[in-house]
């Protein structure tokens, strides 16, 4: 089947925006992982990424380019998105370096392995059930409302039972999210309707990627948190 004949229908094109969607996602957790692995490995430039006060600056970064993709994806050129969704994972990267610092390498293999079998499980399910999750994104939101409030008051109290309980919940949050947001592409590319150009294939490829790519690497840090009590090298 030729490229114009798979985008030209919902039916045909799902299965291949599906495996770009997962393809952009993999290649962003690569660049992630790399960053992450070269710049944990650098004591010194570690110091300096946290002591310079330049992980606040990564921090903000990460936010705008959620924000300016999420809002804004229509108006830029599938390179620029491409571009962002780089950055972005260099970003994430940075951030996540001092955990390969911190936790012993065994944890971090075995926490991104279980993140990897539940995210694949997730997906899965939410492609194959005939259940619509869709009424899952309003209680799924408000659990992460519930958990940022949480937390909060948590750097108060200071109590690690309190920790330990919200990196379960999150878990849980983010496995169901991975669902909710798998059906919400299949939804989406049926609302896209007949014959979108290979452009806008792209950039919707590109922000339903970094979606998944957000819930894979938040149910990672809730696991590694769980696998790492006690374990941190």
């Amino acid at each position: 089947m030729s490229r114009e004949n798979i985008l030209s229908t919902p039916q045909a094109r799902s299965n291949a925006l599906l495996k770009n969607v997962y393809l952009w996602m993999t290649a962003g957790l690569l660049l992630t992982t790399v960053v992450a692995y070269v710049i944990g490995s650098n004591q010194q430039f570690l110091s300096r990424l946290y002591s310079t006060g330049a992980i606040y600056i990564l921090m903000i970064a990460q936010l705008v380019i959620v924000f300016m993709l999420s809002m804004r994806i229509q108006k830029m050129s599938s390179m620029s998105a491409i571009a962002w969704f780089a950055v972005y994972s260099i970003c994430t990267g940075a951030m996540l370096s001092a955990v390969i610092a911190v936790y012993a390498k065994a944890v971090i293999a075995r926490a991104f392995l279980t993140t990897a079998l539940m995210f694949a499980f997730m997906s899965v399910y939410a492609m194959t059930t005939k259940r619509d999750l869709s009424r899952m994104g309003n209680i799924l939101v408000m659990a992460i409302i519930g958990m940022l409030v949480a937390s909060l008051v948590n750097v108060f109290l200071r109590s690690e039972a309190i920790y330990y309980a919200l990196s379960y919940v999150g878990v849980a949050v983010f496995c169901g999210l991975t669902a909710w947001d798998t059906q919400k592409i299949m939804r989406l590319n049926d609302e896209y309707g007949y014959g979108i150009d290979e452009e806008t294939f792209v950039k919707l490829s590109i922000i339903c990627a970094l979606q998944l790519y957000l819930d894979f690497i938040n149910i990672f840090l809730y696991l590694l948190r769980i696998f790492g009590r006690g374990n941190r090298s």
